[in-house]
């Protein structure tokens, strides 16, 4: 039996612009280029890159406020890809990365959280929807006298907390947290990690987990996949990916974690990559990392490598892995 809640076969997601105002020759920008993954239900996939990777674009054509250029998107064993996707969204939802503009100020907490109830007639009556808005809130460490206020009224972590309420309203299966907790004070981002951790086990739901804090994706992620100029260019079960990276860049990334000992720190080996990020709507040929890669060769510009299994389940897209 397939245990898969969410499956994504060579997705893609292009945007297309002009050179210029005079210009009628397109310039595609390929935000997300062939990506395919799978998260196993109750489990939480951990997506890092740096930023202008394609991690936020892939997260938000999954959940379709982009609509894919190409690819699949199965949902529960169901292709999801281009029919109307409303009945889907409320198995679906996504926590925004920014609390501040993500929650509209003219409307009150009740009304925020409540919309989604309202919108897929889940509650029957005022009282019945007052008591679920009360519910949600206590759930995420909220109090009842907060419906009444707006958003101006709280703090950045009230705030995340707010909209993850507002995406819990729907009773969903899968939740995207698009860098849930980057915006917030690093006391406040251990409360809601573990705030989503223990939701996680009440609900049995299931995240795609976006973000930079590779410390942060080792506690929360069973898997993690490591992006690159909108491809999956790693991909492993969380303790193995930490343990033992194959691929260049994902070295580079675990060495920049900070460690809490001088003595340690001062000893370590860092990976300082060299250059910028290229461009997505400039790509080099071969592979895409090889502008910046220490051993790159001949070969690394002429090929791009595939995603294959170098064993166990340890998927790698480099020609030296």
């Amino acid at each position: 039996m397939n245990n898969n809640i969410i499956e994504i076969q060579d997705l893609k997601k292009y945007f297309y612009m002009k050179k210029s105002f005079l210009s009628k020759e397109p310039v595609i920008l390929k935000a997300v280029d062939g990506v395919s993954l799978s998260i196993v239900r109750g489990k939480t996939l951990g997506l890092v890159g740096e930023s202008g990777c394609g991690k936020t674009t892939l997260g938000r054509t999954i959940i379709r406020l982009y609509e894919p250029t190409s690819g699949r998107i199965i949902f529960n064993g169901e292709d999801v890809t281009t029919v109307p996707f409303k009945p889907f969204r409320q198995k679906m939802q996504y926590i925004f990365q920014d609390p501040y503009a993500s929650l509209d100020p003219r409307k009150t907490i009740s009304d925020i959280v409540g919309e989604a109830l309202d919108i897929h007639n889940m509650v029957q009556g005022k009282k019945d929807r007052a008591e679920r808005i009360k519910e949600l809130l206590k759930t995420v460490g909220l109090s009842s006298e907060h419906a009444s206020r707006y958003p101006h009224e709280f703090s950045g972590g009230q705030r995340q907390r707010i909209g993850i309420a507002r995406s819990l309203a729907v009773e969903p299966e899968f939740l995207i947290c698009d860098e849930p907790i980057s915006a917030l004070d690093v006391s406040i981002q251990a409360q809601i990690i573990n705030m989503l951790v223990d939701m996680q086990a009440s609900k049995n739901l299931t995240y795609l987990f976006i973000a930079h804090d590779l410390a942060v994706v080792k506690h929360i992620s069973d898997f993690i996949g490591v992006m690159y100029l909108g491809k999956i260019i790693e991909y492993s079960a969380s303790n193995e990916l930490y343990s033992k990276p194959l691929h260049p860049y994902t070295k580079a990334l675990i060495s920049s974690i900070p460690v809490p000992d001088p003595s340690l720190s001062r000893n370590r080996n860092r990976i300082i990559l060299q250059g910028d990020v290229p461009s997505p709507v400039n790509l080099p040929s071969g592979c895409r990392f090889r502008t910046r890669c220490p051993i790159a060769q001949t070969i690394c510009a002429e090929q791009e490598p595939p995603l294959i299994d170098m064993g166990g389940g340890h998927l790698c897209a480099c020609h030296f892995a």
